[in-house]
């Protein structure tokens, strides 16, 4: 049975919890594998809205069993609270139907405490723009070594042990910022409350992900934000603390890398970025405005605008090589009905050279002017369209330009937020 990775090809917020929900029928397993509470998927199934950050995708199909992997950092507080929202909307979630990885690092308010510290004393230009809610600082603590871990809430010696070497490293840097020092015995209560709520979805999430995929169960692999925001590939320092790519699937779950069978990345039929960092093809007039209404292009999590743009066939080049990509689902298509023209961007100018990819300098990245191919727009609605003939033969077109420049072809087109408004080219899950 072929397992699937799902991965935001631009700067996240493509659409990937509707293909998610789409795919996560005919999955067994659905398991998150980086990322924080920053992120956030919107489903709408039946007229009815879901709005996820922490949970997988998975959790809105009955039957199915959902997991949080390693290598996502979660704040075990905000998931309870988002577990009563979803539960009273009346999606049944249990520890026969979610699993938390026992090696999953938390995220405490202390990290949240610090996030929002460093970016209010950011000088300008250096802000990052984060939401604030401390994953980039568990991620840190996780790598140098002194996160506490899911596993660790079991056992009171361990966990005292571990926050005491957290606030070794988080006491100094408060001191410098001048936030008061970390209430021990406050901070060790929270856990011990939360540990008793937490404790029962704990589970060797490497093991039963390693005996699914020999029983020949269909993995679904969910990935928050997109590769754009990767750690080590995305704009940097305007990124996420994490890897984003298709390989870190493997790393966040414990599953290898023999067991990812096909890499789906969504693109959407235009570009956005929430946040600060470059944004070559971002449009400052009423094209740009008109595709961010249109769009409803806000943030799930924080509600924050989303800067707008043509597409940049470039960048999805480069982020379809770096995670592997077989396929591309292309979402939102629908946005750019009525538009006479449109404009895709195939490569940069910069300093009087000709770039088909988007430099790691970000000095460079800042020179960069985008190249456009413009092509015909078309009057017709596709919204809702699931079949290549609803489409206008301009949209078509425009669908089957974007593959040749991109190197990859369109395995899914979404033409609207409802999950069926979806035309299947390629089925990811075919054997």
């Amino acid at each position: 049975m072929a397992n699937v990775v799902v991965v935001g090809a631009q700067w996240g917020d493509e659409g990937k919890g509707k293909i998610v929900d789409w795919l996560s029928e005919r999955a067994d397993v659905i398991c998150r594998f980086q990322g924080g509470h920053n992120a956030g998927h919107t489903l709408v199934i039946d007229g009815k809205v879901y709005k996820l950050h922490a949970l997988p995708s998975g959790v809105v199909r009955g039957g199915k069993l959902s997991v949080i992997g390693n290598g996502v950092v979660l704040d075990p507080w905000h998931l309870m609270n988002e577990i009563e929202t979803v539960r009273a909307q009346g999606v049944e979630i249990t520890p026969e139907t979610l699993m938390i990885a026992e090696n999953t690092p938390l995220i405490l308010p202390i990290h949240g405490e610090l996030d929002r510290a460093r970016e209010e004393a950011a000088s300008k230009g250096t802000k990052i723009g984060t939401t604030g809610r401390g994953i980039g600082p568990a991620y840190e603590d996780k790598v140098g070594r002194r996160a506490v871990r899911v596993a660790d809430l079991a056992d009171p010696a361990t966990l005292e042990a571990r926050v005491d070497r957290a606030l070794q490293h988080h006491d100094p840097l408060r001191r410098g910022l001048g936030i008061e020092p970390v209430d021990r015995d406050a901070l060790l209560a929270a856990l011990r409350d939360i540990a008793e709520k937490v404790l029962p979805y704990a589970a060797p999430v490497w093991k039963v992900l390693n005996e699914k995929r020999k029983a020949g169960s269909r993995i679904l692999f969910e990935g928050a934000q997109g590769a754009l925001l990767d750690i080590d590939f995305g704009t940097y320092p305007f990124v996420t603390s994490s890897n984003v790519i298709a390989g870190q699937a493997a790393t966040g779950t414990g599953i290898g890398p023999g067991s990812i069978d096909y890499v789906l990345g969504i693109v959407k039929a235009y570009t956005t970025r929430v946040g600060e960092g470059p944004f070559p093809t971002e449009l400052d007039d009423d094209d740009g405005q008109r595709l961010g209404e249109r769009g409803h292009e806000f943030g799930t999590t924080t509600g924050r605008k989303r800067r707008c743009g043509w597409f940049d066939a470039a960048l999805v080049r480069q982020t379809c090589a770096t995670s592997g990509v077989n396929g591309i689902s292309l979402t939102k298509l629908d946005v750019l009905d009525g538009f006479d023209t449109l404009k895709i961007c195939v490569g940069y100018e910069l300093d009087g050279k000709t770039m088909d990819y988007l430099p790691f300098a970000s000095e460079e990245q800042a020179r960069c002017t985008p190249i456009y191919e413009e092509m015909e727009g078309w009057s017709e609605s596709t919204e809702g369209a699931r079949s290549w003939a609803d489409l206008p033969g301009a949209a078509v077109k425009y669908v089957r330009r974007v593959e040749e420049l991109i190197g990859c072809p369109v395995a899914l087109l979404s033409t609207s937020p409802e999950r069926d408004d979806t035309i299947l080219v390629t089925d990811p899950f075919a054997d």
